[in-house]
């Protein structure tokens, strides 16, 4: 099977040879391009929250703080400390030897700009939810900033170190007004502190990015060595795996894993399943407003989770280093609770909770999906096994995510990856917290979520969280399926090791 697989790819590979020149990548030149599906139209992570566009905006740019997973810990980036004044109140003692891409030095009134921006709701940030917590910022001194918080936040630190990284005073002043009359943010040349630089953008085919020779030496980041990054959007997978094959392109990711077996017999490529922070679930409509009702059935919810054989799917959808999700959170997340009601695979259960529920013979609905088609597929066809037949629907990301907060859609298999930050405050205060994301909007919920997110000891957050998470799963508000892995596929002669955050860290790759 595995070759016959990579006599395909080879196959693949060689056509696209004759149809295209290929420009080869690698340590020759000292170069890495990496490539995915996803067309990145920005480099702003403020306005563009794709995966893709994080991953490059932490090499274009630094945060205040850096979260060292190896060491588990928060390490001074663009901050050389910080205190804690009360519990609404951050001091931060900033560097004053980094400068930005456009030569402009770093200091306070960059931070002050930055967060005094992204608060105001009218800038229309996408990741707002992620900055909720923070109502502005101050300089208190020649190197120093104070953050007040509207309420006390623990996981300001994670926050800080992977979401909200500091742009130059002014740098959306020069945004271009649409036709519409709002401002075009996300068009704005991006200028940033960190390892690389953007050179050349053509939005939704490449971006590439040169070393920052003035990138300050002891930055945690580490001085890069690789000279220069390439991003390119190949849409086409079987392009992908030719170009990977032809040397057009050192690193992939996200392949599924026949392509991963396929790849993992070529010479020189290696192949890694790798674990994420990434979770798989599926969002119902509890309120009844799409167009059916019949999820506002607690019956039928638990319907729909004893019948998802969630172990099959993620040992051989998403490979060996996937694991069963029971709570809305990950597992590897601070407050992420193990102790809640587990609904195991069971289709007679299910079926009969169906019934008793007034639907002995099933129902058909609308289902929706983004990301991940076999999954979708694969959890649509285990539902037809109970009598729950389904209409798949197919949107990118945005598009549906807003049709679920308007209570369009009766149900949706949907991912996510929690911004990378190990807190529980990153997924579920953000989906189960009262927010326009909040498909409950129950009280009792929100109300333990809240005393988690602002407690301060942390076995009272614990505490606070599992009551949460407990009646999230007692209700079926979510149905958590599993966490998601992730294929990477690169040149042997690179030394790289994916990292659980999904945050290819190229800064710190090198050419053997």
């Amino acid at each position: 099977m595995r070759i016959h697989k990579l006599k395909m790819v080879c196959l693949l590979a060689a056509s696209v040879v004759l149809a295209v020149p290929t420009a080869h990548a690698g340590p020759g030149d000292n170069s890495l391009t990496w490539a995915s599906q996803k067309e990145v139209v920005s480099a702003e992570t403020y306005f563009d929250t794709s995966r893709e566009t994080v991953v490059i905006a932490q090499h274009v740019y630094d945060g205040l703080v850096y979260w060292d997973q190896e060491s588990e810990d928060f390490k001074p980036l663009l901050a050389k400390s910080w205190k804690q004044i009360d519990p609404t109140t951050w001091e931060f003692e900033l560097r004053d030897d980094v400068v930005f891409h456009d030569g402009s030095s770093f200091g306070p009134e960059d931070v002050v700009y930055t967060f005094n921006f992204i608060t105001d709701e009218a800038n229309g940030i996408l990741n707002y939810g992620d900055i909720r917590w923070l109502k502005g910022a101050e300089q208190t001194g020649e190197h120093t900033v104070r953050l007040t918080l509207r309420e006390s936040f623990p996981a300001i630190l994670s926050n800080l170190a992977l979401v909200l990284p500091i742009l130059p005073e002014g740098h959306y002043d020069t945004a271009v007004e649409g036709t519409d009359g709002a401002k075009r943010y996300m068009a704005v040349k991006p200028v940033g502190t960190g390892p690389y630089k953007v050179t050349n953008f053509e939005p939704g085919e490449a971006i590439v990015m040169e070393i920052n020779g003035d990138y300050f030496a002891d930055s945690p980041k580490g001085k890069p060595t690789i000279q220069t990054l390439t991003y390119r959007t190949i849409a086409d997978e079987s392009t992908q795996l030719a170009e990977m094959m032809t040397g057009g392109v050192d690193w992939l990711w996200g392949l599924n894993n026949d392509q991963a077996k396929a790849l993992s017999a070529a010479p020189d490529v290696t192949v890694i399943n790798a674990p994420t922070m990434r979770i798989s679930y599926l969002t119902l409509d509890l309120k009844g407003t799409s167009g059916t009702d019949v999820f506002t059935n607690r019956a039928v919810r638990r319907a729909v989770a004893h019948a998802i054989d969630r172990d099959r799917i993620a040992k051989f959808l998403m490979g060996e280093n996937s694991q069963v999700v029971n709570a809305a959170c990950h597992p590897v997340q601070f407050g992420c609770a193990s102790d809640v009601t587990v609904y195991d695979y069971d289709p007679e259960t299910a079926r009969g909770l169906l019934a008793s529920a007034g639907y002995p013979e099933g129902f058909t609905i609308e289902a929706y999906g983004y990301r991940d088609r076999a999954v979708a597929e694969a959890i649509m066809g285990d539902l037809a096994k109970v009598g729950i037949k389904t209409n798949l629907n197919w949107l990118k990301y945005g598009a549906l995510r807003d049709q679920i907060v308007e209570g369009k859609v009766p149900l949706a298999n949907m991912t996510w990856g929690s911004s990378s930050i190990p807190d529980v405050s990153a997924i579920t205060s953000y989906f189960f917290g009262g927010g326009p994301d909040d498909p409950a909007k129950d009280a009792d919920v929100q109300a333990a979520i809240r005393e988690g997110d602002l407690a301060t000891d942390p076995e009272a957050r614990r505490a606070a969280y599992a009551k949460a998470l407990g009646r999230i799963a007692e209700e079926v508000y979510w149905i958590p399926l599993f966490s998601y892995t992730k294929n990477y596929s690169f040149n042997a002669a690179l030394d790289f090791m994916p990292t659980a955050d999904e945050l290819p860290k190229f800064y710190a790759a090198s050419w053997k």
